[in-house]
């Protein structure tokens, strides 16, 4: 697993935006901004939809003022199921999805799990990071040794505590 002080891995998503493919490297996502990266295991299931993606959206503002540049959830799910998702869940600017369909970012961040005994196959683990120019600041990571689908420290909430005890600190200093 990747941890602070780590690169992100470079890789290209696959977007659709009005119809039409886009692709966005990890550079254009991450260089030369800070960002928040929640990461889950799938769009339309029931925490992702009814509590942690809701959580940033409602708190997307409070967190953008701490200076964060933009908020992304990332899944390891196709375009197409992630924009449905988004629409499903009104999502409008407060959170942008990034689709890792074929998992090559949850791979290299060394966040795969096998979700098979659901029906899933692969998917990402639930985390959040705070990225800053490409270089992971902070990694909020459900614990590993939890069965199930744990959900204590990669919310909005935590993220927002954390970025205002680091703006604290920062003012201090």
């Amino acid at each position: 697993m990747r941890n602070v002080g780590d690169l992100v891995p470079e890789v290209t998503f696959k977007l659709r935006t009005d119809g039409e493919w886009q692709k966005k490297t990890s550079s254009d996502v991450f260089k030369g901004r800070r960002v928040i990266v929640f990461a889950l295991p799938g769009a339309f299931t029931p925490t992702c939809s009814s509590t942690h993606l809701p959580g940033y959206m409602t708190l997307s503002r409070s967190l953008k003022t701490m200076g964060v540049d933009e908020i992304f959830c990332l899944s390891v799910n196709d375009a197409f199921v992630m924009n449905a998702w988004a629409k499903d869940q009104g999502v409008d600017d407060e959170v942008a999805m990034l689709p890792d369909g074929s998992a090559h970012f949850t791979r290299q961040m060394g966040m795969l799990v096998d979700k098979d005994e659901l029906g899933f196959g692969e998917r990402s683990w639930r985390y959040a990071m705070v990225v800053d120019d490409g270089v992971i600041e902070k990694i909020f990571a459900e614990d590993w040794a939890v069965a199930g689908d744990p959900f204590a420290v990669s919310d909005a909430v935590t993220m927002l505590s954390y970025l205002s005890e680091a703006a604290a600190r920062k003012a201090s200093a």
